[in-house]
């Protein structure tokens, strides 16, 4: 007898800054992965390798208070003096259409998102050290020193954090194929489940 479809997932991916997470969301996309990639609204400035829709929706911050007051996120929160957030409405819609969803957010967002959907599948992208996440982040070129330190202070609270995942997902330089593939891998084990998750928004 044939089992009936699993319920599309939602996959919530996070990590400190600095640790590859839009690379690795880069490289699945460049790799044709079958799963909707949730854009993240945000009101920091563009960066000038990042495209419009596809790394971020870039809004104001009136337009993005709006949207809290009118219940439009999934989450949000204010990192670094910028607002991130996730639009409810894309998520239902691809859910809707029997996709899977991937969605990108720091660590407090990912509690957040935790209480709201207890059935999301929470996926921590960790670096292959501290050290490397350090100078990851001075490659940059983004950030002041006092900028830095203050990311590598709160990645090391991040780090504690790691309890509150489902899977952790080690991000080597240079491999972020194998990064991609473990998180497909996850993605595969999970709708192989016998007692599938559901996800209800």
């Amino acid at each position: 007898m044939p089992r009936p479809k699993a319920p599309s997932l939602l996959v919530v991916l996070s990590g400190p800054s600095g640790v590859g997470k839009d690379a690795v969301l880069k490289t699945m996309r460049q790799n044709g992965y079958d799963i909707h990639f949730s854009v993240t609204l945000t009101t920091r400035p563009r960066r000038a390798n990042e495209q419009e829709g596809v790394d971020y929706h870039f809004t104001s911050v009136d337009k993005f208070r709006e949207m809290i007051a009118a219940r439009e996120l999934l989450e949000w929160a204010q990192v670094y003096g910028n607002y991130y957030g996730v639009p409810r409405a894309q998520i239902r819609e691809a859910m809707a259409q029997g996709k899977d969803v991937l969605l990108k957010v720091d660590v407090q967002g990912a509690a957040t998102v935790r209480g709201i959907a207890p059935e999301a599948v929470l996926v921590f992208l960790l670096p292959p050290s501290f050290d490397e996440l350090k100078q990851r982040l001075v490659q940059r070129h983004t950030d002041f020193a006092m900028d830095l330190e203050r990311r590598l202070a709160a990645a090391r609270r991040e780090m504690d954090s790691l309890e509150l995942f489902d899977y952790a997902v080690t991000n080597y330089s240079d491999a972020l194929d194998q990064a991609a593939a473990q998180i497909q891998a996850i993605i595969t084990a999970e709708k192989c489940r016998t007692k599938p998750r559901v996800v209800k928004l």
